[in-house]
């Protein structure tokens, strides 16, 4: 609970930071009636829009678990991101159009120093709540809040693109540098909201997070326990800031239902130790056999079958294969 309280107080200024720069913006357009300001500003809407949206579903995936929903709300958090993403597309295609329009019928710019200086001080608020949201979206592992990270991030590229296009339009007085600096901008939100999009769908279809699984797989090589015979079947599911971990542990067969129990208990503190309090471990333990004992590293087991041969590290694609390991 307390990771989804910070990523809703951090939402709140990512939400409360896009109103005051579109106000800015709005007000650099009108001083200069730059079309690239424009589209700048017309995508601090978007900012807006989805800086509140991304706020809701924090707020909603925060929310306890209910019968309706057994794993939490956290899901709320992929559609917030899939919002966003859309938005963002549609802002990229409507700066697309205008810059094309202005490329036909320039307007003479005016007041470029003022507008100018409000578009930096936009990308600075930008570039330090940015960096400030991915920082604590990857500690609570919220989607949203490093979507509007991003978003951010993006939003100060596109300004600094702009501050340096204008800055060099005014010197040339080429007008047609507005436009390219506009279809520029537009291109880069548009990649930004693809990616967004893609990973907001994969987490709605619950892809596989290789990055993630590669670092709990490195993790429990690490500090794997000799009672720890074998695990596989590992799977991890994200709902928001919750991190479901399901997998199939091996213990000695001998073990009482005490003993295999402290042993689950030992795993998911070790978890949790790693990767914080929000992970749910849903552990299933099976009994070794007798071929396990080639892989087993229990010195001092006295009902062992076979001799111990080498120990299998392991690995992304072996763990999480539904079966237990054996040496051939």
């Amino acid at each position: 609970m307390q990771a989804s309280r910070q990523n809703i107080k951090v939402q709140k200024i990512v939400a409360t930071l896009a109103v005051i720069l579109f106000m800015i913006k709005l007000l650099a357009w009108y001083l200069t009636h730059s079309v690239a300001i424009l589209t700048d500003a017309l995508e601090s809407t978007i900012n807006v829009i989805t800086g509140f949206i991304g706020l809701y579903s924090l707020y909603l995936s925060a929310q306890p678990k209910d019968s309706n929903h057994p794993y939490g709300h956290g899901k709320i958090e992929f559609v917030s991101a899939a919002i966003e993403g859309t938005l963002i597309l549609i802002a990229g295609m409507v700066i697309i159009y205008e810059s094309i329009l202005n490329i036909y019928s320039p307007q003479k710019l005016q007041m470029l120093q003022s507008g100018l200086f409000l578009i930096f001080v936009s990308a600075i608020l930008n570039l330090g709540v940015g960096i400030y949201a991915i920082k604590i979206g990857k500690r609570n592992h919220s989607l949203a809040l490093l979507a509007s990270g991003k978003h951010l991030l993006s939003d100060m590229y596109s300004s600094v693109a702009i501050i340096i296009g204008l800055i060099i339009l005014r010197i040339t007085d080429y007008l047609w540098i507005d436009s390219a600096i506009a279809l520029i901008f537009a291109i880069v939100i548009i990649v930004t909201a693809v990616k967004i999009l893609r990973q907001s769908i994969a987490g709605m279809m619950d892809e596989a997070d290789l990055k993630l699984l590669d670092n709990t797989v490195t993790f429990l090589n690490t500090h794997r326990n000799s009672d720890w015979i074998d695990l596989h079947n590992l799977r991890i599911i994200k709902y928001g800031s919750i991190l479901h971990l399901d997998c199939h542990l091996t213990v000695p067969w001998y073990y009482n239902i005490n003993e295999s129990h402290s042993t689950i208990d030992e795993l998911e503190t070790k978890i949790k130790t790693h990767f914080g309090a929000s992970v749910e471990l849903f552990v299933h333990t099976d009994a070794c056999l007798e071929f396990s004992c080639k892989l087993c590293q229990i010195d001092t087991c006295s009902h062992r079958k076979n001799p111990f041969i080498q120990k299998i590290d392991w690995t992304v694609e072996n763990i999480s294969t539904n079966s237990k390991h054996q040496l051939s």
